[in-house]
């Protein structure tokens, strides 16, 4: 309602009243504009090179972890201005059974197909208990180019240093990646 009452002052201003050139800017520019680039984040997956991983499979504590990632990424996302998420709800079997790291930009028609502007991927590469690696990539859907990138090396396997790890991936790389982008 306040866009479309704003927007009758393009009419004042053909008319040769005076009306604010900012509000002309936002009315020429239509309601997508003001709701900002559309992000989808797809589930985190894990890249595990650990002898641990190959021996004893899939741990179910780290499995819950690794779900955890994408919605604490996606809060972070959703809180900065100019951008908003998608849901990914409706392409995540295939996500989530590609290898998005490497599938030949699938990411990218994943994002497109659920509306998206920007397609987030992101990684946990598991080296040993001790030594783990979170990266987050995110990428132009129309032109495949980045937008932003970051990792963050943690130390030891437990839900509080997967937390603080990405915690600090987006605080410290990926929010000024965004905010520069916009």
């Amino acid at each position: 309602m306040f866009a479309s009452t704003m927007c009758r002052g393009r009419d004042l201003v053909r008319q040769g009243r005076f009306f604010p050139v900012v509000v002309l800017a936002v009315c020429m520019a239509g309601p997508a504009a003001a709701a900002g680039e559309k992000v989808a984040v797809f589930d985190f997956q894990l890249v595990d090179s650990s002898l641990e991983g190959s021996m004893m499979g899939k741990d179910a504590a780290q499995e819950a972890r690794l779900a955890r990632m994408a919605p604490m990424l996606r809060k972070d996302i959703a809180g900065l201005d100019g951008y908003e998420l998608v849901d990914t709800g409706p392409v995540a079997r295939q996500a989530e059974d590609a290898n998005l790291q490497n599938c030949g930009n699938c990411a990218l028609k994943f994002a497109g197909e659920v509306g998206a502007d920007i397609a987030v991927v992101g990684t946990v590469q598991k080296v040993s208990n001790l030594i783990l690696n979170i990266n987050a990539f995110a990428f132009d859907v129309k032109t495949g180019k980045p937008v932003a990138r970051g990792s963050a090396d943690i130390r030891s396997n437990t839900d509080e240093s997967w937390e603080r790890g990405v915690q600090y991936l987006f605080k410290n790389t990926l929010k000024k990646q965004f905010e520069a982008a916009r």
